[in-house]
């Protein structure tokens, strides 16, 4: 399992990462023009699970999500909430939605921003759908794209 330490190193390491000219995955990371996003922690998935262990896990992911945010609080000050709602409803309408809002609001239902040095660093939980696993993840992109 990783640590917080851990998380924090790879939400800076992609802060100053180069985005790429064309989308590419490589691990754990998904990144394009203007973005990266990163799984920072990803569960089991719930195929034969039952709801109090979906519970349980899904706590686990907002307890660590809670313990970033004070983290990332106490460096660069209080984070905004994204609803990505609007991005989902965009986007199932056929309107442009803009990378990685397009991917993140099909299953993460908000993201905490904070604005860095001309780019914006977002977390959250998220889960495609019951069966899948949740992720704890990390967007970064341009400053003007969210």
């Amino acid at each position: 399992m990783t640590s917080t330490a851990d998380h924090v190193a790879t939400i800076d390491q992609l802060r100053v990462r180069d985005f790429p000219a064309q989308r590419t995955a490589d691990g754990r990371v998904a990144s394009g023009p203007g973005f990266h996003v990163a799984d920072l922690r990803v569960s089991e998935d719930f195929w034969d699970a039952d709801l109090t262990r979906v519970e349980e896990v899904l706590e686990e992911f907002e307890a660590e999500l809670g313990v970033l945010d004070q983290v990332l609080t106490l460096r660069w000050g209080a984070p905004d909430v994204l609803d990505l709602t609007d991005s989902l409803e965009r986007s199932g309408m056929g309107e442009p939605v803009p990378p990685p809002l397009d991917t993140l609001c099909g299953y993460v239902p908000e993201l905490r921003v904070w604005r860095v040095d001309g780019r914006w660093v977002g977390l959250g939980v998220g889960q495609g759908d019951r069966e899948l696993p949740f992720q704890l993840l990390v967007a970064i992109g341009e400053e003007g794209t969210i």
